[in-house]
């Protein structure tokens, strides 16, 4: 792994916690699932960049960067030979806008920006680019969070998204990654308002050794509630529950959604734990909406933003940072296992100006 972790002081109690860090570029050999596997009992660890980058990171961020291209060029030629001027304010209060950073996030940057401006005198182009990408930094660090594992057994994680944001196949992509971290996992195919769910979940199942819990025509609280019940038994590490996708406006099948989550904390007290809502990086202003919607419901512990790997905007990140910041545990930009990384606020920002 090319990930560093430093260990909280000494002083500080252990608990069976583990950060998960970025995947490796390299497919991960297929790990069968143990069984009545125990909980990870290490001291907690927190996520840290290393240093010199390997070529595995080098890979993931030039893959970033060209996912983000369309908005890191309009940003970033703004400042070629600009003039510090209401002009130039105008142009990236612009180049914002149409990135989906919204209104609120976009005047939040710009007096920030005018205001750091002013107070350290700014006046060269260079040097009010790198202003801008402090102040993004920052606004997009406290999304910056690590996933831990080994806290709950099992740990139950409810997996929500509308159609076509990836949900299926980030879960399977999730269930390998967990493998990976000495993790047995169970899948509970909860999504049977689409006919092909099922089949898509068996089928990544097959390919990690999970097991896959499913009914025929079942009702999806009860496959979560079994799920839930067979990981208990058998001394399984995660429980991923996979939910019919949805949009917000669909009321009838959010109220399902919410009683999902009431059926799974009967199965297993304070469970889910982690209630992650899979967005779309290419649908803009839409994508905050949604995490609105189900954060309401649902009460979203994390966001994982996929397929930010063609027209994607990323400006969207900025909206969510100031609107409703919910921890993004994890960005993708592509189709492979290794496509699905750790967010990093710092790494994104430099693919959006470097």
């Amino acid at each position: 792994m090319f990930s560093f972790f430093k260990k909280k002081p000494k002083d500080e109690p252990a608990s069976p916690a583990e950060a998960i860090p970025a995947i490796t570029a390299a497919p991960l050999p297929p790990v069968a699932e143990p069984a009545a596997a125990a909980p990870i009992a290490v001291a907690p660890v927190a996520l840290e960049s290393a240093a010199p980058t390997p070529p595995a990171k080098t890979s993931w961020l030039s893959r970033l960067k060209a996912g983000l291209a369309k908005t890191s060029s309009s940003l970033t030629t703004l400042f070629v030979g600009a003039k510090i001027d209401d002009d130039l304010y105008d142009e990236l209060e612009t180049a914002l806008l149409v990135s989906d950073a919204g209104v609120e996030a976009t005047q939040f940057l710009l007096d920030s920006l005018k205001k750091k401006v002013k107070e350290e005198k700014l006046t060269e182009a260079e040097q009010v680019k790198a202003a801008l990408k402090t102040l993004l930094r920052d606004l997009l660090t406290p999304l910056q969070k690590p996933f831990e594992l080994g806290r709950h057994q099992p740990l139950v994680m409810m997996i929500s998204g509308v159609n076509g944001a990836g949900k299926t196949t980030t879960i399977g992509k999730l269930a390998k990654h967990l493998q990976s971290h000495g993790q047995s996992v169970v899948l509970a195919a909860g999504d049977t308002f689409r006919a092909a769910a099922r089949e898509q979940l068996t089928i990544w199942g097959q390919r990690n050794n999970v097991t896959v819990i499913a009914q025929e025509s079942g009702d999806p609280a009860a496959v979560a509630f079994d799920a839930v019940a067979s990981a208990k038994a058998r001394g399984t590490n995660v429980v991923m529950v996979d939910t019919a996708g949805r949009l917000p406006t669909q009321l009838h099948l959010m109220e399902e959604l919410k009683k999902i989550k009431r059926v799974i904390a009967k199965g297993m007290d304070g469970a889910p734990q982690e209630i992650l809502l899979v967005i779309d990086g290419n649908t803009g202003q839409n994508a905050l909406a949604q995490v609105k919607a189900f954060d309401e419901a649902l009460n979203l512990t994390g966001l994982i933003i996929t397929k930010l790997d063609g027209t994607a905007k990323g400006g969207v990140l900025a909206a969510i940072a100031k609107i409703r910041p919910i921890p993004v545990y994890f960005i993708g930009i592509g189709e492979q296992i290794e496509d699905l990384q750790a967010f990093n606020a710092q790494e994104f920002v430099d693919a959006l100006f470097d």
